[in-house]
């Protein structure tokens, strides 16, 4: 006897929602290793993981130190892990998967302590334990929210999907600021809050109705600060700790790409200079000992905002000469109470003199450090295959590599936590060809800790099909607001205010 389906009655979204969670976490029961070590071999060293997060020193709060087996042939992982102060955790999958709530809470039970994984593989039906390896967690917090950064493809051009990104460092939560999708065919640059604070940021778009924003306290504000005097519009900002001045390089960016050396592209530029934009009177502030003929760029006040650093080079016949351009790190005094220049210049790291390029210096909140990059030559050092951080006590003048962080490949664009005990910065020593984001520690003394790579739930699924590089990082105490309805609407009716020069 036939008989007719019974008609199926409309699911509810609720019930719709659980029904997929169900069915999604069957199959990952399914599909996922469910076995436990037995009849364990034992090896005495250390387990081979990506991330490698062996060693490392990390804050209180920040997002479960997930991990890969980098052995394409494992079936199953076991993971425990315990603090020198109490508390334990256990994960058993197909990857390090610890649950955040639970890692947080024992982070923060071991603060000044360590925790020590122990690690066991399943290969072919056999259980390997590895050498325990330990993870120190700093007494020094990291209270900032976050991060933002931008994420472009490494392609050479604009477009592809430019988007500036917040990530909440104490999970794994990602949100778009401003993408591509809302703005097409632009150029986002540099975001810059004040002092990570993100009720005052400025950022910047190139292309067709560009203009550099301030946005404070929520309201958007779009500038044209390109003048007759200054060529083109700012980037590369660094705001006055005070809020009322921002200080950007206006410069044009050029490629130039070789061919059979093993190296891929050259950035230059071939003017670029050094002002400082009052956002009272929308005057743009400029010094005859800046403006005079030289590449000024990457602008960046000291922590007390009574000194601007920059890095400048003699002009050269580009790109024909790139491997003359040679930056000096200088500083200039400036007065926020009249909005000037001092008189003189220092010169602090002199290129020519050692055949270096000082770029990107960046002081500490605290005033006590002057991180920057060196390289052997180039005003842009991301694309320089031997960029390294280096670091200076402002106290001393004592200054050195940070072998400790440093790769093979370029490491640049760094910046400090609020209470300048952490740092961030960008780095191609996976590949040489995209960008992530590190983490390191900074004790009162200068000790730098073994940077660890920004976690993610799945890191080797997730940083395996990323096809964005990461740069301009910058953390941020708390989420950034941002209406990019109105930036749309600003960005097209291209109703700028026009500064003038004071």
């Amino acid at each position: 006897m036939n008989r007719r389906p019974t008609p199926a009655l409309p699911m509810r979204e609720g019930a719709k929602s659980l029904f997929r969670l169900l069915l999604s976490s069957s199959l990952s029961l399914l599909f996922s290793c469910s076995s436990v070590p037995e009849n364990v071999k034992t090896v005495g060293k250390l387990p081979s993981i990506y991330p490698d997060y062996t060693g490392v020193t990390i804050p209180e709060g920040i997002a479960p130190l997930n991990f890969n087996a980098l052995d394409e042939g494992v079936d199953c992982m076991d993971v425990v892990v315990k603090g020198s102060k109490g508390g334990e955790l256990h994960a058993n999958g197909d990857w390090a998967d610890f649950d955040v709530d639970d890692w947080h809470q024992l982070t923060a039970k071991n603060r000044g302590g360590t925790l020590t994984f122990t690690v066991c593989m399943e290969k072919d039906g056999q259980w390997t334990q590895y050498k325990d390896f330990t993870v120190t967690v700093s007494s020094d917090a990291l209270s900032d929210y976050g991060l933002t950064y931008r994420r472009i493809k490494p392609g050479y051009e604009v477009g592809g999907d430019i988007g500036i990104y917040q990530r909440d460092i104490h999970s794994f939560e990602e949100t778009a600021i401003l993408t591509e999708h809302i703005l097409p065919g632009r150029c986002f640059n540099c975001h810059t809050p004040n002092r990570n604070n993100p009720d005052l940021f400025t950022l910047q778009i190139r292309g067709e109705g560009g203009g550099t924003l301030i946005q404070r306290d929520g309201k958007q504000t779009w500038y044209n600060t390109k003048t007759d005097s200054t060529k083109a519009a700012g980037s590369y900002a660094s705001w006055h700790p005070e809020g009322r001045y921002c200080a950007y390089a206006a410069n044009a960016v050029h490629q130039a790409f070789f061919v059979g050396n093993g190296q891929r592209i050259e950035v230059y530029h071939n003017f670029s200079s050094v002002e400082v934009l009052d956002t009272k009177t929308n005057q743009l502030i400029l010094s005859p000992l800046i403006q005079n003929g030289d590449l000024a760029i990457h602008p960046a006040f000291s922590a007390d905002g009574r000194m601007l650093y920059y890095s400048t080079s003699k002009p050269c016949r580009v790109p024909a000469e790139y491997e003359k351009v040679k930056c000096s790190l200088c500083a200039i005094p400036f007065d926020a109470a009249t909005g000037t220049f001092g008189e003189r210049v220092d010169t602090l790291l002199n290129g020519p003199a050692t055949d270096k390029s000082y770029t990107l210096a960046r002081p500490s909140y605290d005033g006590r450090w002057l991180m920057y990059t060196v390289s052997s030559r180039s005003n842009f050092p991301i694309a320089q295959n031997d960029a390294d951080l280096w670091l200076m006590d402002l106290r001393t003048g004592e200054q050195r590599q940070l072998s400790e962080v440093n790769s093979p490949q370029s490491e640049s664009y760094h910046n400090w936590s609020s209470n300048s005990r952490w740092f961030v910065f960008s780095s191609k020593r996976e590949d040489g060809m995209y960008t992530k984001l590190y983490l390191a520690h900074v004790s009162p003394e200068g000790k730098v800790s073994k940077p660890f790579l920004l976690p993610q739930r799945n890191p080797r699924k997730y940083y395996g099909e990323l096809m964005d590089a990461y740069n301009v990082p910058e953390f941020t105490q708390k989420k950034v607001r941002f209406d990019a309805r109105e930036a749309f609407r600003q960005v097209f009716n291209q109703e700028r205010v026009k500064v003038t020069i004071k």
